[in-house]
């Protein structure tokens, strides 16, 4: 038998369904995962404060497949894993259309100044003409990042006619390489972030870049709090260099009530919920669970294998 241990959360959507070679521990909270780490030969350590789960990966020396439902896995200790031998799936695609779904509510709302509604609504006012009134129509957006979600993102917006320009590690059909988009960020009305965080990403939008954008643009983040200069954004937004920051991500989160991000002009922070599991994620997420067991018993490749060198 192996032992895989899993969250409770997901036994209802997997527990009938798993092979009978493997032998479920499921854990409900930090302390019962430290518990159970040392048998895990598969384990689903994720957790939305890591403290406890990174606990369990250093006790879990048994360890031969790792899985996750978070498509960025850059909290985790890649170098270690990689040492051990051990394989690690990843989320990547499950969430896409949900953060997409997001992402782009958020852009129709900044567009149209849906925010200065919804408090004129609380205050029981009748609403004055809305702060910002254009449509996404005829715009153009920067999508640094291809993948799943960018992508998905991309396809969205090109039914609303927005003009949408990729950025990838390699520059094909139509998409800029990582040394064109800089030259190109005047051109954009939108610049999305939605690249895995690695450490080439870290800093990647800072003073420089931010005053090459249109005085216009909105920046747009759903990838990683690292890839952008706070600093530097606050400072941008005060001083009137750049219409305004949709940020899904911060660092740290929470965000403390006294953080100097929250009085910035022009922001909407979404405080990381583009990606929270729907039903639907969380279905799929059980069935790519259950699909690479049976890979992984029959040696066959896992689906959503993380590169550890590349850390996606």
């Amino acid at each position: 038998m192996t032992i895989a241990v899993l969250p409770e959360v997901y036994r209802k959507l997997i527990a009938p369904h798993l092979p009978d070679w493997i032998e479920p521990r499921f854990w409900e909270n930090g302390e019962e995962l430290i518990a159970l780490a040392s048998e895990a030969e598969i384990g689903w350590f994720d957790m939305f404060d890591k403290t406890d789960a990174l606990v369990a990966l250093e006790r879990a020396e048994k360890l031969k497949w790792l899985n996750s439902q978070f498509a960025g896995v850059d909290w985790m200790p890649l170098d270690a894993l990689a040492a051990r031998g051990v394989r690690l799936t990843n989320g990547s695609g499950l969430n896409a259309n949900a953060v997409a779904e997001f992402a782009v509510m958020t852009m129709l709302a900044e567009a149209r100044g849906y925010a200065d509604l919804i408090r004129a609504h609380d205050r029981k006012e009748w609403a004055a003409w809305p702060s910002a009134m254009r449509e996404l129509k005829g715009s153009r957006a920067l999508i640094m990042g291809y993948g799943e979600i960018g992508s998905t993102i991309g396809r969205i917006l090109e039914g609303l006619q927005v003009e949408v320009t990729p950025m990838r590690r390699s520059a094909r059909d139509g998409a800029l390489g990582p040394d064109e988009w800089r030259d190109r960020l005047g051109d954009f009305d939108w610049v999305v972030l939605a690249m895995p965080g690695t450490p080439e990403t870290a800093g990647m939008i800072g003073a420089a870049e931010l005053a090459a954008m249109k005085r216009e643009a909105v920046l747009v983040n759903y990838a990683r709090a690292d890839i952008i200069d706070q600093r530097a954004l606050a400072e941008a937004l005060h001083g009137g260099r750049l219409g305004g920051a949709i940020l899904d991500l911060t660092d740290p989160e929470p965000l403390p009530s006294d953080h100097f991000l929250w009085d910035c002009p022009n922001i909407r922070i979404t405080m990381h919920k583009a990606g929270l599991p729907t039903p639907q994620i969380r279905e799929a997420t059980a069935q790519r669970f259950l699909a690479n067991c049976r890979a992984w018993k029959d040696g066959a490749p896992l689906t959503a294998e993380v590169d550890l060198a590349l850390g996606y």
